[in-house]
């Protein structure tokens, strides 16, 4: 008798949860998780990448406000999924890479488009199975200066180009880039790679997206230094550092690479005191400064300079002089900086947060605490 009672006093909490439903039908639908952020975007609006080393399977964008110290919302990317922005801020391009069985099964690579409103896809492309499967980094994904076409660093492990057309939506190319890596946009219709051979490669398309030309000129002696591909553009020239601190610069804005004077980072003295660069994302430029921020280490040593460090180095690209030191809480993987006339520059910290330093004052204004698992890299407007 017990038992049926249960069950009529059951059944009747049911109808009744049932009736409720029924008579709330017409209630909205729920908005948790949605956001609409102001465009255009704040100046220093910042996007960190997350690939979770602990869930390699799914990484995520957080959005944040680093100046407010606030997080301002979240996108859901696939396996390791390089980002990128585009040039008139209103997508945030990430390569995703999906297995139908989660771990394991058919592979789907996909470019996506987001909202950087709303935070929503806007839409995808499907692109060939063969996005690079490895850490992010910059030059994995980019755009044309006028925002056309999305590059694709792809590696099998032959490396080739996966060019998307933003208009059609579709792939117009794989560009074969044999003994190259990468690819560096070069204004409207043209990107570079680094060769293993030590040479820099520039490739130009036409309208369709086809390539059109590629030459090939050398840029720095393989055999002699070590170059970090991990560079960082400031328009159409791009710095590049060596692991000991030779700074390559080139300007890819005309018919032929123009290579500027190498430099150095360091004094000898500096050199002997153990002072090298260092770091995963480890150079950032400020444009309205004209200034390149440096990833230092105290103590290099030659294969751990991937490791990260307090210590950024403050450098005047018109001289190349030191100009400052500044100096975080924590140790940085990843630098960037943002692009307005008041910039902050932000580090990605071990333990998954954000150092803000103002460089208007050259002080460490504060530590977003564990906004993320594995910040890898910082996108900004």
């Amino acid at each position: 008798m017990r038992i049926n009672r249960i069950l009529v006093h059951s059944a009747l909490s049911l109808g009744l949860s049932l009736a409720g439903l029924n008579a709330h039908a017409d209630l909205p639908a729920d908005t948790i998780g949605q956001v609409t952020l102001p465009f255009p975007p704040e100046p220093h609006r910042a996007y960190i990448v997350d690939v979770e080393f602990e869930n390699f399977v799914a990484g995520r964008v957080t959005v944040v406000d680093p100046e407010k110290k606030k997080m301002l919302g979240m996108v859901s990317t696939g396996f390791a999924a390089p980002s990128t922005l585009s040039r008139d801020g209103k997508r945030l391009y990430t390569a995703d890479l999906f297995y139908s069985r989660g771990t394991r099964g058919t592979r789907t690579d996909v470019l996506t488009a987001w909202d950087t409103s709303t935070l929503s896809p806007s839409w995808e492309v499907l692109i060939p199975t063969k996005r690079a499967e490895m850490l992010t980094q910059r030059y994995s994904l980019g755009t044309s200066s006028d925002d056309r076409f999305v590059y694709v660093y792809n590696f099998t492990p032959s490396t080739s180009v996966t060019v998307v057309d933003t208009q059609a939506k579709a792939v117009t190319a794989e560009i074969a880039i044999p003994g190259c890596v990468l690819n560096y946009p070069v204004g409207k219709r043209a990107f570079a790679s680094l060769c293993g051979d030590g040479k820099l490669q520039v490739i130009k398309l036409d309208d369709n997206g086809k390539e059109v030309a590629r030459t090939q000129t050398a840029f720095f002696d393989p055999n002699a230094e070590k170059l970090v591909e991990r560079g960082i553009a400031l328009g159409d020239t791009y710095y590049f550092t060596t692991t000991t601190g030779t700074v390559r610069g080139v300007d890819v804005s005309g018919d032929k690479p123009k290579f500027l004077e190498p430099w150095s980072l360091t004094t000898e003295a500096e050199r002997k005191a153990g002072w090298a660069p260092g770091g995963w994302q480890l150079l950032a430029v400020a444009p309205k400064l004209n200034r390149l921020y440096v990833l230092m280490h105290d103590a290099h040593e030659p294969m751990k300079w991937e490791d990260p460090s307090p210590f950024v180095w403050v450098y005047d690209l018109k001289t190349g002089k030191k100009v400052a030191t500044l100096e975080a809480p924590n140790p940085i993987w990843s630098l960037a900086a943002t692009n307005d006339d008041k910039p902050l520059l932000l580090g990605t910290n071990i333990t998954g947060g954000l150092e803000v330093f103002d460089l208007a004052s050259g002080k460490h204004t504060g530590t977003m605490e564990k906004i993320a698992k594995t910040p890898i890299q910082i996108l900004s407007h």
